[in-house]
């Protein structure tokens, strides 16, 4: 099977999650990557073997190289000017000190796509600052409209903004190498996680925007679809997702309150906004009567969008998680096999997948000083000289 980015050379010079997640969005689909890491990093096993790095650094070979020695850089440029991707998540000072910016080394090749990825931008009074997840969804206004009313901001539960931005750094990427096959030319992609968790606020942004509304906490509530929300049942709790005139009659028909659908609190959308809680309150006296399951069933019967809330352990007990096949198997030399989440897009034609775990540290650096043109008297000097 041919891979659909399997012509890409990719060069990864990243770390934490954030970098990693953009170049696995690549790895997946097909590219070759060149993982470059310090020798300390042979040093760490400990941490290769765990959950998280297996998760984000699978697909991908590893070739240990010390960037602060002139013999390193040179090894790096000789990637380069063969690659089509290099990505980077330095702090701007770093990079131009080590002399692997954009500009240096475009200059070695022009079609270079290089992407970066940082806490606050590449420029602007913060872009020296090192950035964190937390403290991005702080200052993006993410935790200002996450948790309960009146209870102080709350983080959400992902590293949403590390996340986000490496998928959309990836976005970037593809575009730019589109862009190529037309001018020929590369050129200097990046991000951070401030624009990313900024524009994750959606449409709670343009509320500010366009209305010059601060929006506030809703906790388990859709800020605007009402009624959106969890309602409590007899052996637990349940979404339902009913906004609309149409699907809130449909939910009153299935949970048996067809009184509440002229009752004059609730009988338009901005009685409904306006009288939230007492509706909540209403709807749940009925959720309380049966079990999750039937809800679930019977809601989705009558057209009204309901689901379980689950633990992750149930997610990957759920049929339809497993239908879809979203954790998959791969071998690891020491661990054995392990369990890894799979592509989260399917390509009908030519599917990305999980080929390989994480590699060890420096595990394929002889193979791809080799491919470099370098001989074994050479590797084994830049061995003794620690370059490698």
């Amino acid at each position: 099977m041919t891979l659909p980015l399997a012509d890409y050379v990719v060069i990864d010079l990243t770390r934490a999650r954030s970098g990693p997640t953009a170049v696995r969005q690549l790895a997946d689909m097909g590219a070759r990557v060149v993982k470059v890491e310090t020798r300390h990093d042979a040093d760490a096993d400990f941490a290769r073997h765990g959950f998280d790095f297996q998760n984000v650094q699978r697909n991908k070979r590893s070739l240990t190289l010390d960037l602060k020695k002139p013999e390193g850089v040179a090894i790096l440029t000789k990637l380069v000017a063969r690659a089509d991707v290099l990505i980077e998540n330095y702090r701007p000072d770093v990079k131009k000190r080590l002399g692997i910016d954009y500009e240096a080394l475009s200059a070695i090749n022009p079609r270079l796509v290089y992407a970066s990825i940082s806490g606050f931008g590449q420029s602007g009074p913060y872009r020296d600052r090192p950035g964190y997840d937390q403290i991005a969804q702080g200052m993006g206004g993410l935790m200002s409209v996450t948790g309960l009313p009146g209870q102080g901001p709350v983080r959400v539960g992902i590293p949403i903004a590390d996340l986000t931005a490496g998928i959309f750094l990836a976005q970037g990427i593809l575009v730019a190498l589109l862009e190529r096959a037309k001018s020929g030319r590369g050129q200097w992609v990046h991000t951070s996680l401030l624009e990313a968790m900024v524009t994750m606020l959606d449409f709670q942004a343009t509320r500010w925007l366009m209305g010059g509304e601060i929006p506030p906490q809703a906790g388990n509530d859709h800020p605007t679809g009402i009624p959106t929300g969890v309602f409590k049942t007899k052996d637990g709790h349940i979404n339902i997702a009913a906004s609309g005139q149409q699907m809130y009659r449909r939910l009153c028909s299935a949970l048996g309150v067809e009184h509440l659908i002229e009752d004059p609190r609730f009988v338009t959308i901005a009685e409904r906004s306006k009288n939230r809680l007492e509706l909540n309150r209403e709807l749940e006296k009925a959720t309380l009567t049966r079990p999750s399951a039937e809800w679930v069933d019977r809601l989705n019967a009558a057209g009204v969008p309901s689901g379980p809330i689950l633990n992750v352990k149930e997610v990957f007990e759920n049929e339809q998680v497993r239908h879809l096949g979203l954790a998959v198997p791969v071998k690891h030399p020491a661990l054995g096999e392990i369990q890894l989440q799979r592509v989260a897009v399917t390509l009908s034609r030519t599917p990305g997948a999980v080929r390989t775990s994480a590699p060890d540290a420096g595990e394929h650096t002889d193979e791809i000083l080799a491919e470099l043109g370098y001989g074994g008297a050479a590797i084994e000097r830049l061995r003794t000289d620690e370059v490698v």
